[in-house]
C-alpha cells in the first residue's frame, strides 16, 4: 500500500526527458536499486510500444526480480507501468512529461505497489521508499549528464 507522487520541475524539454525514462535498458547505469534490466519482448502499434521487461533490484544481501509491462505513448508524453510478477502483490508506475512555458518540464512522477510478503515489506519497503523519492532526482542528474546542465 506505500503511494509516492511528486512532481518535478526540470529545465529539459518534455520529449527529451520522456526518451530518457523510456530508454529503460540503461537503468542499471544510474537508477538507484536496479541491477539488471532486459526487455523480454518489444511490439509496436498505433504509434505506441510495448514492452516486457524484466528488471533485477537489490539493497545488501536482498535481491528480487520482478516482471513489468511497460506501455510507452510518445505522442502523449506518457509512460505507464503494469506489474506481471515477482515479489509484489501489485505495482502501478505512471510517468507524464508537461512542457512549461520557459521550454522547460514539469516530470510527474506516480507509483503504488505493495509486496506480497511483510517480512520483504518490513525489510525493503522503506528502502524503497527512499529510491523512490531519489528516482527524479537521479533522471534529472542524468539527463544533465547527457544534454547538459544549462
Amino acid at each position: 500500500m506505500p503511494k509516492f507522487e511528486t512532481r518535478r520541475i526540470v529545465k529539459h524539454a518534455p520529449d527529451r526527458m520522456y526518451a530518457l525514462v523510456a530508454d529503460i535498458e540503461r537503468y542499471p547505469e544510474f537508477v538507484p536499486l536496479c541491477e539488471a534490466l532486459s526487455i523480454q519482448s518489444r511490439k509496436e502499434r498505433d504509434g505506441k510500444e510495448l514492452l516486457i521487461a524484466n528488471m533485477s533490484v537489490g539493497y545488501k544481501a536482498i535481491r528480487e526480480t520482478f516482471a513489468t509491462q511497460v506501455l510507452l505513448k510518445p505522442d502523449e508524453r506518457a509512460i505507464d507501468v503494469k506489474y506481471i510478477e515477482g515479489p509484489f502483490k501489485y505495482l502501478d508506475n505512471r510517468w507524464r512529461f508537461e512542457e512549461t512555458s520557459d521550454g522547460g518540464c514539469t516530470v510527474h512522477f506516480f507509483i503504488d505497489y505493495e509486496f506480497k510478503s511483510r517480512i520483504l515489506g518490513a525489510l525493503m519497503g522503506s528502502m524503497f521508499d527512499r529510491a523512490f523519492r531519489m528516482f527524479t532526482e537521479a533522471f534529472e542528474a542524468r539527463a544533465d549528464k547527457i544534454y547538459g546542465a544549462g
